[in-house]
């Protein structure tokens, strides 16, 4: 069984027991997390789609980790003009296991 969850303007298809980052949401580790703005519900034969959103359908899942992704450098140049621009990011983020899917 799987589901197709829309949180932090992306789509993630889930399944029971699987860990995810997703962007960052508020909470502590270890609480509960409920996902409602599910579209999609898929177990072995039979699939509800959602326009857009299914109802009674929810996703519930974990927070392993509230941490920072890798840091990337962001550096603008124009040839010969001695114009310079380094500049790091490292993007929040929140790790999730989910719990359970309800159709």
């Amino acid at each position: 069984m799987y589901a197709v969850v829309n949180t932090g303007g992306k789509q993630y298809k889930v399944q029971k027991g699987e860990t995810l980052r997703i962007e960052k949401i508020p909470g502590e580790v270890g609480s509960q997390v409920t996902f409602d703005k599910v579209l999609m519900v898929a177990d072995g034969e039979n699939v509800r789609l959602g326009q857009p959103l299914l109802e009674k359908a929810a996703v519930m899942a974990s927070i392993v980790e509230q941490d920072k992704a890798k840091k990337i450098l962001v550096f603008k140049y124009k040839r010969r003009k001695r114009y310079r621009r380094k500049q790091g990011h490292r993007q929040p983020y929140t790790a999730i296991r989910i719990d359970g899917i309800e159709a």
